[in-house]
């Protein structure tokens, strides 16, 4: 599997948010292969669209307050290791 984004116009916030959406959990230490195959398959139940995965988000930042910084830590730098940085997406 190659270490493009499902959508080259997403950026590693992007896809952070979608495997923070994930059921991927830090815990489960996920290969760089297992982070883009829930992504792609997450990316693709969001119709393609981040901003659809960033209600997601949104909800459990308001549901869990007290542990959103620390996954959304986990779930940026595990993208990083997937996909490298793509802060500059086309």
């Amino acid at each position: 599997m190659s270490n493009t984004p499902p959508n080259p116009s997403m950026t590693t916030t992007d896809l952070a948010e979608i495997l923070f959406s994930s059921g991927l959990q830090a815990s489960d230490r996920p290969t760089p292969e297992q982070v883009r195959t829930a992504v792609d398959a997450l990316s693709r139940t969001c119709g393609g669209d981040p901003s659809a995965c960033a209600a997601r988000v949104a909800q459990e930042a308001g549901d869990h307050p007290d542990t959103f910084a620390v996954r959304m830590r986990w779930a940026l730098d595990t993208v990083l290791d997937a996909y490298g940085d793509l802060t500059t997406a086309a």
